[in-house]
């Protein structure tokens, strides 16, 4: 049975880019939180509230989306959700020119209304288009385009935003006039919100495209909203609603591993040698590293480390879409599952490269994580779906929760006499801990 029929081809390729343009926006912010905390002289947990924004913006949304969508159809609510993401980019620029921190939490709020419609509509209509016995492989397929998308922003942010960024440090910055820190922050500020209007004309062409593209319309038949009678009914199933759970902490997980892999490997990298897998990362990066690694090259390979778990997880992803040919959906969340469990376990208690190592790997086990509990759940609900998603999307929220509670951890400096930074993946591994049970769970044939 194929996984994408012919005649849903083209709309599932245009579809399947939307899940690129929200991976570059989720992973282009990932590094932000450092980049904000230098610029405006703030703490991780306050460089940290970007993260509480961007996923506040996934909450807020979801079931507003899911409304929209029930009464019109996934086609609009794609068009609806890119243009609150080009919106929301656009509002970069009138924030750059405030200079304050609030507005850029705004426009990030914004854009990520705008990709909770993208979520909303996106994920169950690719699960729509074909058979149900081959959408959450279809669905996998389809997710395999995100962390494309999200290698692409991971590169953007590392080298047209941190790498052109005023290297001074947050004690140097401390140490400015006012006049001369203002002036230091309005050319960092230029730097970091280009990329975000650049993303606005992709938005463009991919909305003309779609206007012009015919689209299916299947599981678009049923309009009646029914709110309270739809959410009683799927929240009712224990498997959507475990599904939920398990999601609002993979994301969490997810969001935790990306972003603060900069802060875990800058102080076991600063002052060492590069070795050769890592004076090849810097090569590759065109970063011209001093012999021994100062804190700047350091948060370089660490983002170039990031870059590589992201390597990681896309080339796991296409390998566990062929996986599901063979093994239930169920079956592999539980196996990968337990494989992150054990490499968290080594990220907080391993000293030097070789936590940072496991961290890196840790990627190959989530690949699958997010899509795979997202059609497990959904599976069976019909035309409820559309709720059904947008339950899932809210669980979202598990990214802008967990992290700041990370980060207040990274900023206690020492946790029971080891590193902060290592300590706090003690969430993670709760994380990964509660995607094991429900994979286990679900692992019987029905699911």
């Amino acid at each position: 049975m194929k996984t994408v029929e012919k005649k849903y081809l083209i709309p599932f390729i245009l579809i399947t880019f939307c899940f690129a343009l929200w991976g570059f926006a989720n992973d282009i912010t990932n590094p932000m939180v450092k980049a904000f905390s230098k610029i405006f002289r703030m703490s991780v947990t306050e460089g940290a509230l970007v993260q509480l924004a961007f996923y506040g913006g996934y909450f807020a949304m979801a079931f507003p989306a899911a409304i929209f969508i029930r009464k019109y159809s996934y086609k609009t609510g794609v068009l609806v959700g890119l243009g609150l993401y080009a919106v929301g980019a656009l509002l970069f620029w009138p924030a750059k020119m405030m200079g304050i921190y609030f507005p850029f939490l705004i426009a990030y709020f914004i854009l990520t209304c705008g990709l909770s419609f993208l979520e909303t509509s996106c994920n169950p209509y690719i699960l729509a288009m074909g058979d149900e016995q081959t959408a959450t492989r279809r669905l996998n397929l389809a997710q395999c385009f995100n962390p494309c998308g999200s290698i692409i922003g991971m590169f953007v942010a590392m080298n047209l935003i941190q790498a052109r960024l005023d290297p001074r440090g947050a004690d140097e910055r401390a140490l400015l006039s006012e006049d001369q820190f203002n002036a230091l922050k309005d050319s960092d500020l230029g730097i970091l919100v280009a990329p975000y209007l650049g993303i606005v004309v992709v938005i463009a062409i991919i909305i003309v495209l779609l206007l012009i593209v015919k689209t299916p319309k299947e599981g678009e038949d049923n309009h009646d909203i029914k709110f309270w009678s739809t959410i009683k009914r799927i929240f009712s199933v224990g498997y959507y609603r475990e599904g939920v759970i398990a999601q609002f902490f993979y994301v969490g997980a997810q969001i935790m591993c990306w972003t603060f892999i900069i802060q875990y490997g800058t102080p076991i990298l600063q002052g060492q040698e590069a070795n050769g897998f890592e004076q090849w990362i810097l090569s590759v990066l065109n970063y011209d590293a001093p012999a021994q690694l100062d804190e700047r090259a350091a948060e370089v390979l660490s983002q170039g480390y990031n870059i590589l778990a992201m390597a990681f997880f896309i080339c796991s992803r296409f390998i566990c879409t062929y996986l599901m040919k063979y093994l239930k959906p169920g079956v592999m969340l539980a196996i990968f599952g337990t494989i992150a469990t054990v490499l968290v376990i080594c990220v907080i208690f391993l000293d030097g490269r070789a936590g940072l190592y496991c961290l890196v790997e840790v990627s190959g086990c989530m690949s699958l994580m997010f899509p795979t509990i997202y059609g497990i759940a959904l599976k069976g609900m019909g035309d409820d779906a559309k709720f059904g998603a947008a339950g899932l999307i809210m669980a979202i929220l598990g990214g802008s929760v967990l992290p700041p509670v990370q980060a207040a951890i990274i900023d206690m400096k020492e946790v029971a006499g080891m590193p902060a930074v290592n300590a706090s993946f003690v969430l993670p591994l709760i994380c990964f801990i509660v995607v094991v049970a429900y994979g286990w769970r679900m692992r019987q044939e029905k699911y």
